[in-house]
């Protein structure tokens, strides 16, 4: 099921925030970011997010909002994150699918990604399924934790 995010799944949401941050290979969140910042980056007051639960367990969460102010504010933004013991059973899939609708009700009339990371292959190939296209490149745009310098992609779709 998903679902709009309360307060009390707050604990739940940070523990996939930080699990996945964890990794420093999807996000550009450090790996000691404290727990208080979760309020500014996952649950801030123009942000829409969202939970996957299953058996009363949070196993995803995303969130949806404009990518930019004013007068780029009719195009949206989305982060998703999947607890890294869930992955691999299309949660990441849903949590997309779920966006988009969420997105075209709202009124946007596209979403943005701003920063994939080139070498997280599962999600390009994912995004890349459902119509969303790189329509840019940042050389060295993020600094990997194992690999070091690699690419960023900026990526599209229309709604």
């Amino acid at each position: 099921m998903i679902r709009r995010a309360t307060k009390e799944d707050y604990d739940g949401v940070w523990e996939i925030f930080h699990a996945v941050i964890q990794t420093e290979d999807t996000y550009v969140f450090l790996p000691d970011t404290p727990k208080k910042d979760l309020e500014k980056h996952w649950f801030a007051p123009y942000m829409h997010t969202l939970v996957l639960e299953q058996d009363g367990e949070i196993l995803a969460t995303y969130i949806l909002k404009p990518n930019q102010l004013g007068l780029g504010s009719h195009i949206a933004n989305a982060s998703y994150m999947v607890h890294p013991k869930a992955q691999g059973r299309g949660y990441g899939r849903r949590l997309c699918e779920h966006s988009l609708q969420l997105a075209k009700e709202l009124g946007f009339i596209g979403i943005q990604f701003n920063i994939v990371i080139s070498t997280n292959k599962a999600a390009v190939s994912l995004w890349e399924k459902f119509g969303f296209e790189i329509i840019g490149t940042t050389p060295n745009g993020f600094r990997h934790g194992q690999l070091g310098f690699v690419d960023s992609y900026i990526m599209y779709k229309a709604l």
